[in-house]
């Protein structure tokens, strides 16, 4: 347990440049969080689960993060401004991972087993971002603030919007066509649009059909 706090510790003076003095390390959620993490953890190993749950249940109610003990976690994970942050029971993490406040790593509700995503090593998850369902993150890759990803993301890929969308990867800007957070896929308002477009050429031609048969009328 000393090596996990000299762990969390290090990590956080060394990624958060807000720190001015190294004792506010201890009054961060995330230091906090990450300790109880680690100590529940290892009970759930074990088969402990009740007691691993009240140890993680406490350190939600302290800290605004909920953390499943069954979780697995790596080395680095930083966990910035963290209140509402979800981690779900069958979530992996890699190492030097970030995630910013809000976010939540979910399941569908549908599952069994792995229900819960994978995110590898580097992936870092931006504010209010939703990852829900059992895939995985790439390296290196950026979720972006608010983004509801519900699908596998390759590695060093950026994804935004809602759904989420792959903006860039490796670097290289996917084509500015594909970059439209504002007018993405609406299924429903297309199949509106599709019957609207087929009861005006009905109409039309209902029109059509009636001007005929008064000129044919006419001319008897």
């Amino acid at each position: 347990m000393f090596q996990h706090y000299i762990e969390e510790f290090n990590n956080i003076k060394e990624r958060d440049p807000a720190i001015k003095s190294p004792l506010e390390v201890i009054l961060y959620p995330s230091f906090k969080v990450m300790i109880s993490y680690r100590h529940a953890h290892k009970l759930y190993e074990k088969g402990h689960y009740f007691l691993a749950r009240w140890i993680s249940q406490r350190a939600a109610r302290r800290t605004g993060i909920e953390i499943h003990p069954g979780a697995q976690i790596g080395k680095g994970l930083f966990i910035d401004h963290g209140t509402g942050v979800i981690i779900g029971e069958t979530t992996i993490i890699g190492d030097n991972v970030t995630l910013y406040q809000g976010v939540t790593l979910g399941g569908t509700g549908k599952e069994t087993g792995k229900r819960h995503p994978t995110l590898e090593d580097n992936v870092m998850v931006s504010a209010g971002a939703k990852i829900i369902g059992s895939f995985t993150i790439g390296k290196n890759s950026k979720i972006g603030a608010g983004s509801v990803v519900i699908e596998e993301v390759p590695p060093n890929c950026t994804v935004v919007g809602v759904p989420g969308r792959v903006v860039r990867q490796n670097n290289e800007r996917i084509p500015a066509s594909d970059m439209d957070q504002i007018h993405l896929p609406d299924p429903i308002m297309d199949d509106i649009h599709v019957l609207q477009r087929e009861n005006t050429e009905l109409t039309n031609r209902v029109l059509e059909l009636e001007r005929e048969l008064r000129q044919i009328q006419k001319n008897k």
